[in-house]
């Protein structure tokens, strides 16, 4: 199994991609990785080659670039350059940190969509009190949306949570502002009608106050509440530590309190943290394609391989191009 990363995305690159494809390729012996980007600048972080390559550029885009035009200029930047290694069947997926709408654009143009698929969808796996965590999408592919694209995100989201979160019948849940059938707006109220009729397991409208509750295993919106839901997540649980550490330190017997729970405060950390459960998937593409959280250290990077690793070993892009393929998605709209 090959996977193209790209090196010099992400805030900490290269040298927190380098380590967490380091760590990667030593818990996963089946996997070679390709680092592109710039060779000099990757190796003062490399200390291992084993079954680790690298394709050299220097050309990189940048977060302020503008994506779709910056995919088209810099042909020869590393995120593009690594969906090239996918388009050419060098590599079975890419990653990269680094800039969202760019790679999404260099998915589309260079890789391409599944027939069937109208818009491809943003997906990832979001904490829950439980720790199971639950798949969100779309966050941000695309804001705008129509009742069908609903019904195409749960069949992707379904599929995948099956086949690499191991979710034995996933339960797919609609965000909506209350969980009455009537309740919402025209998309809404449209999306669950076709929903009830689509081969998943649909439970109905979900409410955002449950969503960390684990109400569903797949929850499906439109990409402009989806990204403002996900930025609401990790706003409030970025405050809420920051809350909790000033409240630790505010005294000396809190300060004693806090080196006794820190232990049970780190279990906490840990399943709330993005890192453990990967990147977001960008579902409807021909192959895998993950986005690694900007800020992701070695941990989050080898989370996003290990995601990635998955979806290639059980086929999850030709799971739903077959799924398209039989018009399952067609049935449905009519």
């Amino acid at each position: 199994m090959k996977l193209a990363i790209d090196a010099m995305g992400g805030d900490n690159a290269p040298k927190e991609i380098v380590s967490g494809a380091m760590k990667a390729v030593q818990a996963f012996s089946d996997i070679h990785i390709t680092l592109v980007g710039d060779e000099h600048k990757i190796k003062e972080t490399l200390t291992s080659h084993e079954r680790i390559s690298i394709l050299h550029t220097t050309e990189v885009i940048l977060g302020t670039d503008e994506p779709v035009r910056a995919v088209r200029r810099k042909k020869s930047a590393s995120m593009v350059l690594a969906a090239q290694q996918v388009a050419d069947g060098t590599a079975d997926a890419c990653i990269s940190a680094g800039n969202t709408g760019a790679l999404m654009a260099a998915g589309l143009f260079v890789i391409g969509r599944i027939d069937g698929i109208d818009r491809p969808a943003l997906a990832p796996t979001l904490p829950t009190i439980g720790g199971e965590g639950f798949l969100l999408l779309d966050v941000g592919a695309n804001a705008d949306a129509k009742p069908e694209h609903l019904v195409q995100n749960a069949l992707m989201g379904s599929i995948y949570s099956e086949k690499v979160r191991g979710i034995a019948k996933p339960r797919v849940g609609l965000l909506n502002i209350g969980t009455e059938e009537k309740k919402g707006n025209e998309l809404t109220k449209h999306a669950f009608d076709l929903l009830k009729n689509a081969d998943i397991h649909f439970v109905g409208n979900v409410e955002a106050r449950d969503l960390l509750e684990g109400v569903a295993d797949v929850v499906v919106t439109d990409g402009f509440t989806g990204n403002m839901v996900l930025k609401t997540i990790e706003g409030t649980a970025l405050a809420m530590f920051k809350m909790l550490k000033t409240t630790l330190m505010s005294s000396f017997t809190s300060k004693l309190a806090a080196a006794v729970l820190k232990p049970n405060l780190k279990t906490l950390k840990n399943t709330l943290d993005y890192s453990e459960y990967g990147g977001a998937a960008l579902f409807g593409l021909k192959a895998p394609v993950i986005k690694a959280h900007g800020s992701s250290d070695a941990q989050a990077i080898y989370s996003a391989i290990k995601q990635t690793r998955e979806m290639v070993r059980y086929d999850v892009a030709d799971l739903i191009k077959q799924a398209a393929g039989e018009s399952t998605i067609a049935k449905i709209e009519q």
